[in-house]
């Protein structure tokens, strides 16, 4: 889209002037010979940018400034001004002008002031563009949560987000801890810097130093240039460590000295960095367990864990089921073009029952398999590729013999082995079809006495 530009000026020859010159350049200009016809304009339509006399009978470039920034407190203005008036000129800056030209004007310098003043106005609209894209996707109160249990963790992430202290996430694969992680740093005073994230379990030790720390030209084979690490590229934000609990005691040693001095090197280097991050980590495991039996380092836990934040299970906070399938089901409708409108009852008591051990990453794969497959404006059972577990009763007169949690363990059990059984033992292919990784079904596999094939 071409660029809207406003010219003022009383001068009829002037406007015309400034009008022929800029659409030549490819703007859209909007011409005006009177101030309030201008600042009708301005009030009914948005522009880039405003161009205006200093000094006009009856008017002056102060005026129209005050009532441009009344509409549209963004936009920027540039005074056109007499030797006289400079002063006057530098004083409209002070109260918000981006700049002004001294008549007479060289077209070319007015021409690079106004790609100045259109910089500006497109990192403005950008960067507020970002800051809602980050607040619709990572604020709290956009959160799916409405069991006491996230809601306790809702209203600890913004206690949290105050300080720059650690943070470290604890819950089962698929909780949901990067969203959290996010979260914190949205409503940190460090929104305006990077996020950056990393998966510790993805990176051999050596090169985990390299990617975190970075390397100098001629530190290992294959450096053939300096690479700056994952701590320089969050400076003034925050970088968020998954799956801490994966590193060697070594690293964890490396780590802990850069949490205690804010300083690290780079592999290879002499020259020392400061580290201005604010750090969250997150782990499936139980670090208390791996401290006891040596696998974690207890000093560098307690660096870690100055905030814990635990997230339950998705199977003991099922009050979030529906409200999460229900925004999933949104995302993904909007994201694959689709018009589902929900789900049938039958598909309803599933997703209820269902004990979700992939949690909300399978619940929402669940539903993304749903949207894609559907054949109407209802996803049906079918189209789940699921099948509902018959409840079964102690009597005839249907009272239960197990509590709940032991129908779910014994549902989930069943539900794998029928799934294992259907692609003949290949558990990457079972993975697949039950939505969750590899490691999760072995976990599920170990937990249940599911005998591998």
């Amino acid at each position: 889209m071409k660029p809207r530009l406003i010219v003022l000026d009383d001068e009829q020859r002037m406007v015309d002037i400034l009008a022929m010159v800029f659409r030549r350049e490819g703007y859209e200009v909007h011409a005006c010979v009177d101030v309030q016809a201008a600042l009708g304009a301005l009030r009914a339509e948005p522009f880039d940018v405003l161009i205006t006399d200093l000094k006009m009978p009856g008017n002056d470039g102060l005026t129209v400034l005050q009532h441009a920034k009344a509409v549209d407190p963004e936009l920027p203005v540039i005074l056109i001004t007499a030797h006289a008036t400079v002063a006057t000129a530098l004083a409209a800056m002070r109260h918000g002008a981006f700049d002004y030209v001294e008549k007479p004007f060289d077209n070319d310098e007015l021409k690079t002031l106004v790609r100045r003043a259109l910089d500006v106005t497109r990192l403005t609209r950008e960067n507020r563009y970002l800051r809602a894209e980050l607040r619709t996707r990572y604020q709290s109160d956009a959160l799916v949560a409405e069991s006491t249990a996230m809601q306790e963790v809702l209203d600890l992430v913004r206690r949290a987000a105050r300080s720059r202290s650690t943070v470290l996430i604890t819950g089962e694969s698929g909780v949901g801890k990067e969203v959290i992680a996010r979260a914190v740093h949205y409503h940190s005073d460090r929104v305006s810097g990077p996020f950056v994230a990393v998966n510790c379990k993805a990176f051999a030790e050596s090169v985990l130093e390299s990617e975190l720390f970075g390397h100098e030209r001629g530190a290992f084979t294959g450096a053939d240039r300096a690479k700056p690490g994952l701590f320089e590229r969050a400076e003034g934000g925050t970088l968020f460590l998954d799956e801490i609990a994966e590193v060697s005691t070594d690293f964890q040693g490396k780590l802990l000295r850069v949490l205690q001095e804010r300083r690290f090197y780079r592999v290879g280097g002499t020259t020392e960095h400061t580290a201005d991050v604010r750090l969250v980590a997150a782990t499936n495991r139980d670090l208390r367990a791996n401290v006891a039996a040596g696998r974690f380092r207890e000093d560098l836990y307690f660096r870690l864990a100055v905030i814990p934040m635990h997230l339950p299970p998705l199977r003991e906070r099922r009050e979030d089921i529906l409200p999460l399938a229900r925004h999933f089901l949104a995302k993904w409708n909007s994201e694959l073009s689709r018009r589902v409108a929900g789900w049938t009852a039958e598909v309803e008591a599933y997703l209820l029952r269902y004990s979700w051990p992939g949690n909300v990453r399978e619940l929402e794969n669940a539903i993304e398999r749903g949207v894609v497959l559907a054949q109407g404006d209802t996803i049906e059972q079918r189209d789940m590729l699921i099948e509902m577990e018959t409840e079964t009763t102690a009597s005839d007169t249907g009272q239960r013999t197990e509590n709940l949690q032991t129908f779910l363990d014994r549902a989930a059990t069943e539900h794998v082995r029928a799934v294992l059984k259907e692609v003949g033992g290949v558990r990457a292919e079972a993975a697949k079809r039950l939505g969750i990784e590899r490691t999760t079904l072995y976990r599920l596999m170990r937990k249940y006495g599911i005998a591998e094939s």
